[in-house]
């Protein structure tokens, strides 16, 4: 539907002012911008996936730089899920308030298994870690289960 005819002087000036404004505006927007725009069908950059740390020769430092920039990422990630899924079942509860223990049970057990599992990979790390750090302690606690089995389960028993 076209745009009536201006009633008067004064609304045919106001509209050939924002003309001026808005066709330049519009123009590059249309022209420049748009084709020039990288349009991902995600919400957020995919990155490659690089080599992880045990696949890393001992001297290739750039090798150590991707790994520990892909480890940080991962990092951030799984701390945006954990992050995600007690804000679930926080707003569950306030929810479900009466029967939020029942209601909301499947979301504070998927909770408490992520965050069980984010504390196993990076978990006694301390602030400042990194991708080698955290290789290390993947490496001893493998080492810790084929002895001694799994983490909690208690000693496991010799046998003679």
């Amino acid at each position: 539907m076209p745009d009536p005819e201006p009633r008067n002087v004064i609304e045919k000036f106001f509209n050939s002012v924002a003309n001026v404004l808005v066709t330049p505006t519009v123009w590059v927007r249309e022209k420049i911008v748009e084709p020039n725009q990288k349009n991902y069908p995600w919400y957020h950059q995919k990155f490659r996936r690089v080599p992880t740390i045990d696949e890393c020769y001992t001297d290739d430092v750039v090798c150590y730089f991707e790994a520990d920039a892909q480890y940080r990422r991962d990092r951030l990630v799984d701390t945006n899920i954990l992050s995600i899924l007690r804000t679930r079942f926080e707003d569950c509860t306030i929810y479900e308030a009466p029967d939020n223990l029942e209601k909301c049970k499947h979301i504070w057990k998927q909770y408490e298994e992520a965050q069980t599992n984010w504390f196993i990979k990076y978990g006694d790390l301390g602030g400042y870690h990194n991708v080698k750090s955290a290789y290390m302690k993947q490496k001893h606690r493998m080492i810790w289960e084929r002895r001694h089995g799994p983490v909690g389960s208690g000693k496991k028993i010799e046998d003679q």
